[in-house]
C-alpha cells in the first residue's frame, strides 16, 4: 500500500516551524508496512487544499493530512474536505460534549471559536481528540482512505497511536514490511557505501539498503517487503558479517538512550562540563524520559572564569596550554565529576567557529575528556568548518566515548 502525507500551513512554507509531523507519520506508517511515496506541504488556501487532495486521492490508496483544523478563519481544511467528499458540515452534539469536558478540565471558558469546532462533516468517522479541541476525521471513498488530523504535533501523535495505526493494522492485515537497523561509527558515508558495494549489489529482490548519515555515525537500514520478510534475519546476519571490521551497534535507539539504559543497570551517574558544546550533551542526555535517575547535572563553562571559578580548573594549566587542550578537559571532567558527586564526568572544549581558529588549533578542533571510576583520559578531534556541525559532532562523539567508557568500565 502506498500513501501520501500532506501538511497544511503557511508557517511551514515560510520556515517559521519545522515539519516534524511528516517525519513522525512516515515512520509509523513504515512500521506497519505502508510505503510513503510523497510528502507535500501546502498553504492554507482553499484551491491548494482541494487540488492537492484530489491529486493525492487519485494517486494512492491512503492520504494523511495534518493542519488547518483550528478555530480561526484561515483554518479551512474540514470545509474543503467536506466539499471534496460531497458532504456538509453539521453541528455534532457528541463533539460539543467532548469540547465542553476538555475546556472545563482546563478551566477555559467556551467561546465561539471553540464552538465552531463542533461543526464537522456529516459523513465521516470522527476521531475524538483527548489532547485538544480539533477532532480528527476519517473519510473513505471505495477502498481509499483520507485521514485528517490537527497540525499540533502531540495531538497528531495522539490520534495516530489511538486510532490510525491500530485501525490500519485491522483494515490491512496483509501488509508486510520489516527492517533492521545498525549504527556504524567513524567512517564517512561514501567510504561505507564503497565497503558494502558488492554485498549491496547482490541483494535479492524485495530487499533494500538505506544510508542515513548523522553527526558522527551512519545508520544503515535493511528493509524487506512481502515474501522477503521471511529471509530478513539471514540477510541482516550477512550485513553484520560485512561490518565485522568496523565499529557498529545494533538497533535504532539513540545513543543517549543506550547510555541511560547502561547507567541505570549499573546504578551509575554522570555529569557534564561543556564549553564549546554549550549544554548540548546535557540536553541530549536529559531528552530521555527518566534521565533524572542517572544524570546529576551540568556546568556550561564557556569562559575561563567559569572554568576556574566554578570547576576549579588551574589558572596555570589554562595559561600554559590554552582552554582547548588535553589538560584542561581532563580537569573539567574530573572536577565536574567531583562537584556533582557523579560516577562519570564528560567534558568538551574546542573551536566551534567560524572564527577563532589558528594553525595549531584550526576551526573544528575539539578536545573531549572523560573521567571514570577507573581513571581519566581525553581525545582530540578535528571536525568541520561550520559551527553547527562542530557542536553536533562534538556532542555526538562525546556521547559515543561516554557510552564506551560506561559499557566497558574503562
Amino acid at each position: 500500500m502506498k500513501a501520501i502525507i500532506v501538511t497544511i500551513g503557511d508557517e511551514i512554507l515560510m520556515g517559521q516551524i519545522l515539519d516534524t509531523n511528516s517525519r513522525y507519520i512516515a515512520k509509523r506508517l513504515t512500521d506497519v508496512g505502508v510505503e510513503v511515496v510523497e510528502m507535500l506541504s501546502i498553504p492554507d488556501k482553499r484551491e491548494e487544499i482541494f487540488d492537492t487532495v484530489r491529486y493525492a486521492m487519485e494517486k494512492v490508496d491512503l492520504v494523511l493530512v495534518t493542519g488547518g483544523l483550528g478555530p480561526t478563519k484561515d483554518d479551512m481544511t474540514k470545509k474543503v474536505l467536506a466539499d471534496y467528499f460531497g458532504t456538509r458540515l453539521v453541528f455534532n452534539e457528541e463533539a460539543m460534549g467532548w469540547l465542553e469536558e476538555l475546556l472545563r478540565h482546563r478551566n477555559v471558558p467556551m467561546n465561539e471559536g471553540n464552538r465552531s469546532q463542533a461543526y464537522l462533516p456529516e459523513h465521516c468517522r470522527i476521531l475524538r481528540n483527548f489532547k485538544g479541541t480539533a477532532s480528527g476525521m476519517w473519510f473513505e471513498r471505495g477502498w481509499k482512505s483520507l485521514i485528517s488530523m490537527p497540525g499540533v504535533p502531540f495531538e497528531m501523535e495522539h490520534l495516530m497511536e489511538l486510532y490510525v495505526v491500530p485501525q490500519l493494522k485491522m483494515k490491512y492485515p496483509a501488509l508486510q514490511l520489516e527492517y533492521r537497523m545498525v549504527k556504524v561509527y567513524d567512517i564517512p558515508e561514501s567510504q561505507l557505501a564503497q565497503h558494502l558495494e558488492c554485498w549491496e549489489n547482490a541483494l535479492r529482490e524485495g530487499f533494500k539498503l538505506a544510508y542515513l548519515p548523522s553527526p558522527g555515525l551512519v545508520k544503515l537500514r535493511v528493509t524487506a517487503k512481502g515474501d522477503a520478510v521471511r529471509e530478513l534475519d539471514e540477510v541482516y546476519a550477512g550485513l553484520k558479517k560485512e561490518l565485522e571490521t568496523l565499529r557498529y551497534t545494533e538497533g535504532d535507539d539513540s545513543i543517549e538512550k543506550q547510555i541511560g539504559e547502561v547507567l541505570r543497570k549499573k546504578g551509575a551517574t554522570v555529569a557534564t562540563a561543556e564549553s564549546c558544546t554549550g549544554g548540548e550533551i546535557a540536553h541530549l542526555l536529559t531528552s530521555v524520559p527518566g534521565s533524572s535517575a542517572y544524570f546529576k547535572g551540568s556546568v556550561v563553562a564557556y569562559s575561563n572564569e567559569v572554568k576556574m571559578g566554578v570547576l576549579g580548573v588551574s589558572r596555570e594549566v589554562l595559561e600554559q596550554n590554552g582552554a582547548v587542550s588535553e589538560p584542561v578537559v581532563l580537569q573539567m571532567a574530573e572536577r565536574v565529576r567531583d562537584l556533582m558527586g557523579a560516577d562519570y564526568g564528560i567534558s568538551t572544549s574546542g573551536v566551534a567557529g567560524p572564527d577563532g581558529g589558528t594553525e595549531e588549533k584550526p576551526v573544528g578542533t575539539v578536545w573531549i575528556g572523560v573521567a571514570t571510576p577507573a581513571g581519566s583520559w581525553a581525545k582530540r578531534f578535528v571536525f568541520s568548518f561550520t559551527r553547527e556541525r562542530n557542536i553536533a559532532k562534538a556532542a555526538a562523539k562525546a556521547l559515543e566515548l561516554l557510552e564506551e567508557a560506561v559499557r566497558t568500565n574503562k
